[in-house]
């Protein structure tokens, strides 16, 4: 079950590293001037946060599932302060099978099971 949840967290990193660079590709620098300067911020460095974590928990480091807990909740905080306006105008984009309903699971899912990833790289011979 490890083996699982270390792999849905490597690839879900390097789906986040990959929808940013694309962003980023697709509106430049300023792809992302719909939310605040915080968050823009943020995004922008998750390019580098985003395949850190993936390449952290691949090395079976034990922080990498805290480090990776602690990214998906700023992200999921400035996508749902961002998206909020359009959530709240239209609460059907929460029923669509990607974007931030995806996002958020993932967040929820690496939130509860950092702890027990982190234990099993501890508990792992140098």
């Amino acid at each position: 079950m490890l083996r699982l949840i270390r792999f849905v967290f490597i690839v879900g990193f390097l789906e986040g590293t990959a929808a940013h660079a694309y962003d980023l590709a697709d509106g430049g620098v300023h792809a992302f001037r719909g939310f605040p300067l915080v968050s823009q911020i943020l995004f922008h460095a998750l390019l580098i946060l985003d395949p850190l974590a993936a390449w952290l928990v691949w090395k079976r480091i034990p922080s990498a599932p805290l480090l990776g807990a602690a990214i998906m909740i700023a992200d999921d905080a400035a996508n749902w302060q961002g998206n909020w306006p359009s959530v709240h105008a239209d609460p059907s984009i929460l029923l669509r099978p990607y974007g931030l309903p995806v996002l958020t699971l993932f967040g929820v899912f690496v939130v509860l099971t950092a702890l027990p990833l982190r234990r099993s790289f501890a508990a792992q011979p140098a």
